[in-house]
């Protein structure tokens, strides 16, 4: 397959230039013809400036894979540029003659043509079209370097991204996991059954946390599926003092969503506003499509940001890794934002571009 493909390569570059040749032999061509037509008492045939012109860039056109075979071999670099200058100028004499010596031996025999006697005039125009050409090729070489580099370069801003991701990723499975670890042993000498039953619960989040591990993003019934399993270990935990009201609606859970987007905002909201105080709370959590979006958002009914400023909260792991991931992800292209809610409590929205799982992105009017 490679093969082939580096073949079609190649012919469709020897049928570029040879498109090139045969232009500048037209070109050429209809200069001759005007020429003796506005200048010569016997004006010249189309034919007859074909013959002329025509073989003229032809040789060129057979001269060519040479050129650009020896400026491959003598660039000019920084370094030689007054040596290298001086091996393009002798090259440039020797294929300016091998190029008269062609035209005068072979070409104009063959076709009929009387020899011409070549002129220094002749040659001085060779050596221009040989620097013509030495410069289509490093133009054409710089081009190709510089495509190279900027793949390249988009490459190594892939790999980077894609690796902080997964950095990002990483820092909440043992953050998570500590946190739970700690509660579970505060249970253990309290209360046994439930200590056991939140170590089961531990187990089907971390099986889950493997299944998606080294995914960036999951549908969302993925991603509720292992908040679920987080949730159960901490209605376990905090029991009746913890109430949790899911409404997504249903067709939000093929969407694609972050991996591990929802279980640091749940963990924020259940330690500041419902683990300091002893009456029951709530936590709610809404996903829906709007506007081409995917919103999710996550609220409390707790004490809210102290006088409604996002800058009086210390945002820990699960925050700060939150919006440095939607950042790596989307870059400008989400929402992240806190605030207060009118009736108490804290908010958490987020809004990201709407994807599907299945890749069916259409969107019906007012979504």
């Amino acid at each position: 397959m490679r093969d082939s493909k580096t073949i079609k390569r190649r012919l469709l570059r020897w049928g570029l230039l040879f498109l090139c040749w045969t232009f500048l032999g037209l070109f050429s061509a209809s200069q001759v013809y005007i020429r003796y037509a506005y200048n010569s008492d016997k004006p010249s045939s189309w034919r007859q400036a074909l013959s002329v012109a025509m073989p003229d860039w032809y040789a060129w056109g057979f001269l060519s894979p040479l050129i650009f075979g020896f400026a491959r071999r003598f660039p000019i670099d920084r370094d030689k540029r007054w040596r290298r200058a001086f091996a393009h100028l002798g090259a440039g004499i020797f294929f300016s003659s091998l190029k008269v010596i062609i035209e005068f031996m072979v070409l104009w025999p063959m076709l009929g043509l009387p020899v011409r006697t070549p002129s220094v005039i002749v040659l001085q125009q060779n050596l221009l079209i040989y620097a013509a050409i030495v410069g289509m090729h490093y133009a054409f070489d710089y081009y190709r370097k510089y495509r190279e580099h900027e793949v390249k370069a988009s490459q190594l801003e892939a790999q980077l991204a894609q690796a902080q991701l997964q950095a990002l990723k990483m820092q909440l499975h043992p953050h998570f996991l500590f946190n739970t670890l700690h509660a579970i042993s505060t249970l253990v000498h309290r209360d046994a059954e439930a200590a056991d039953r939140m170590i089961a619960r531990l187990s089907d989040l971390l099986r889950l946390s493997l299944d998606n591990l080294g995914e960036q993003e999951v549908p969302l019934k993925r991603e509720l599926e292992f908040l679920q399993r987080y949730l159960e270990i901490e209605q376990i935990r905090f029991g009746d003092r913890l109430k949790v009201q899911i409404n997504i609606e249903p067709e939000t859970l093929d969407a694609m969503a972050p991996n591990l987007i929802l279980q640091p905002l749940v963990e924020n909201a259940i330690r500041h506003g419902i683990a300091p105080r002893s009456a029951p709370g709530r936590i709610e959590i809404h996903a829906k499509r709007k506007n081409g979006q995917l919103q999710l958002q996550v609220r409390d009914d707790g004490a809210g940001l102290p006088g409604g400023k996002k800058e009086a909260l210390k945002e820990g792991v699960g925050l700060t890794n939150t919006r440095a991931r939607l950042r790596q992800l989307y870059g400008t292209a989400y929402r992240f934002a806190l605030h207060n809610a009118e009736d108490g409590g804290l908010v958490v929205d987020i809004s990201i571009p709407w994807r599907m799982a299945n890749g069916n992105n259409n969107l019906t009017p007012n979504q």
